[in-house]
């Protein structure tokens, strides 16, 4: 007699599906000849130098042992030092700040120490594919709110209000948005405090990963800017995609002391500490890696107009991202699923990009192509993407 695996599985964790992100990037490398990948959100670039070299120089200097739970104290001024350079918002290095094994982790913290069982948890879709399950794995409830291209892909403010309920426990925004490149500015985000100061027991979080991928005016903008919203905000960021430091593995969380002590009890329990050798590097990062994050956000924004007017060329419409490294077009013109489209895409163009309906229902119609990627990657790809409109029409 066998044995019952399936009835051992957790139902949180058996009831959410496995990234379709991850889905279409195994099917390309499962594919013989050569694949365009536009699939994934990550850096094509090298990490600096400078940051490499600190990271190698910490080995060196035999910094290979656990550092404090929360950090290195010196890793933890750094990132606190420019959050107010680029945000001028203060931060208590000691206590609002801690370093986790990248953005991701931190989701899952936040998640872990504030759902209660039945909390509704607000989440704006198109979103990145992992608020959705952080939630549910805590045995929260997600309350989907939609964005629309017609608002540019803003959460609007009436939409928001609608949602809040007395079991709303917190919200999640991401802005630069993955998947669609939408931004909001500092205008758009009074008009969701004004809504939270409605609602003063609600918690925000604000995943902020692409902050320096601007391409409107190269700021980050932000809630955590408002000062009304201080004790109730707590910022995940990172420095994967502005530093080309995906290996690295390394996030912080930023937020009121309160919220932060029981992320950093699960953190103490379950990972100890993020990487020595990681922390060590984002203080070169933190500190003096400006003119190179700049460097990669000038060339991202050259690509950003040429893969923008390639599917545009191709016969889709494609909203005009300001910010993250993706495009987010609809291919509803097709008269193709989301998940067709790609399919077929790849196993005839050999190009691989995500379907919108991996980032929420709301998605579907639309597929989300990065832009981290060479421009002669990119220019052949929107070459083969016309050839398939063309060849697919009617």
């Amino acid at each position: 007699m066998s044995f019952d695996y399936d009835s051992k599985i957790s139902k949180a964790v058996a009831a959410v599906p496995p990234s379709a992100i991850r889905k279409f990037f195994d099917l390309a490398n499962e594919m013989q000849g050569h694949v365009i990948s536009l699939s994934i959100g990550e850096p094509d670039f090298v990490t600096p130098w400078s940051i490499r070299e600190a990271a190698i120089n910490s080995i060196i200097d035999g910094y290979t042992h656990y550092s404090p739970n929360s950090g290195y104290i010196d890793s933890r001024k750094a990132i606190a030092d420019y959050l107010m350079r680029r945000y001028g918002v203060s931060y208590d290095y000691k206590t609002e700040i801690f370093i986790t094994v990248g953005g991701s982790e931190g989701l899952d913290l936040v998640a872990r120490a504030l759902i209660n069982p039945g909390d509704e948890v607000i989440i704006v879709e198109p979103c990145f594919v992992a608020y959705k399950a952080t939630v549910e794995f805590a045995h929260g409830v997600p309350v989907i709110v939609e964005t629309k291209p017609e608002n540019n892909y803003k959460l609007m403010p009436e939409e928001l209000e609608a949602a809040i309920t007395d079991k709303t426990k917190y919200v999640i925004v991401g802005y630069p948005n993955n998947p669609t490149g939408a931004i909001m500015t500092l205008e758009d985000w009074a008009k969701i405090k004004d809504v939270l100061m409605r609602h003063p027991d609600i918690i925000v979080l604000s995943d902020e990963l692409y902050c320096e991928l601007n391409y409107l005016d190269g700021k980050p903008s932000s809630l955590t800017q408002f000062a009304e919203l201080r004790d109730r905000v707590v910022m995940v960021n990172g420095f994967s995609k502005s530093y080309a430091m995906t290996g690295f593995r390394v996030g912080y969380l930023a937020g009121p002391r309160e919220l932060i002590a029981p992320m950093v009890k699960i953190h103490q329990y379950c990972i100890m500490c993020a990487p020595s050798t990681s922390q060590l590097a984002i203080i070169e990062a933190a500190m003096n890696a400006d003119d190179e994050v700049k460097k990669m956000r000038d060339e991202y924004n050259h690509r950003r107009r040429v893969i923008v007017q390639g599917l545009r060329d191709a016969g889709l419409d494609c909203f005009t991202p300001y910010g993250a490294f993706y495009a987010f077009p609809c291919i509803k013109s097709t008269g193709m699923t989301s998940e067709e489209f790609c399919e077929k895409l790849l196993l005839e163009k050999h190009v691989a990009i995500v379907p919108g309906n991996a980032f929420g229902k709301c998605g579907e119609g639309f597929v989300r192509i990065s832009y981290a990627a060479s421009l002669e990657d990119i220019k052949e790809a929107m070459k083969l993407v016309k050839e398939f409109v063309e060849e697919h029409k009617g």
